[in-house]
């Protein structure tokens, strides 16, 4: 992530989900409503060139599986139908549970969502080339990272999400350059 950061050539582009915010302002002693921008403070602070609230992604997640879990009921398809948003569950159900992955959604979890729409719309919207832009993802669970490196999510070899970092790591990357919190508005 420093690489890119560092690179002249890249457009950095991180998105943050809910709960490191959380976790973020808490430890720094922020209001949950300060959070959000408190967050994309410290992000700036360390080289972000734009910054994302991937609760959109969450959002239209939601929608996608509604809408495929209608179509289900609608056509007689596999139910119960399973979600997919979280891939410490989908990797559980793919190496343990086989037999349940036809009720698995068919939809992208939040982050892969949030990376397929910075690599397509964004994008094409401010006339960025793939080659320049590199996709962060900040959220609290490991099993993202394991997900963001799945072939079905590197379209044409090129990943929805270059990177994600923990909460943990995020906090590692502040003291790496040494930001001090009290000091981002």
């Amino acid at each position: 992530v420093f690489a890119a950061i560092n690179d002249p050539t890249k457009l950095v582009v991180g998105f943050v989900a809910p709960a490191p915010r959380s976790v973020l302002a808490a430890k720094y002693g922020k209001k949950p409503e300060e959070a959000s921008p408190f967050v994309a403070g410290l992000m700036r602070a360390i080289g972000f060139d734009r910054i994302f609230d991937f609760s959109f992604a969450a959002d239209l997640t939601i929608m996608e599986e509604t809408t495929e879990f209608l179509n289900r009921v609608a056509t007689g398809g596999v139910m119960p139908q399973f979600t997919s948003c979280c891939p410490g569950w989908v990797n559980l159900v793919e190496k343990r549970y086989p037999a349940l992955i036809p009720h698995l959604s068919s939809c992208k979890s939040p982050q892969q969502m949030m990376g397929a729409t910075v690599k397509s719309q964004f994008a094409q919207l401010y006339g960025v080339s793939l080659d320049d832009l590199y996709v962060v993802a900040i959220v609290p669970c490991l099993a993202k990272k394991y997900e963001a490196a799945r072939p079905e999510f590197a379209p044409e070899g090129i990943r929805d999400v270059d990177a994600v970092l923990t909460t943990t790591e995020f906090m590692e990357m502040m003291d790496m350059v040494r930001l001090d919190p009290d000091a981002v508005t």
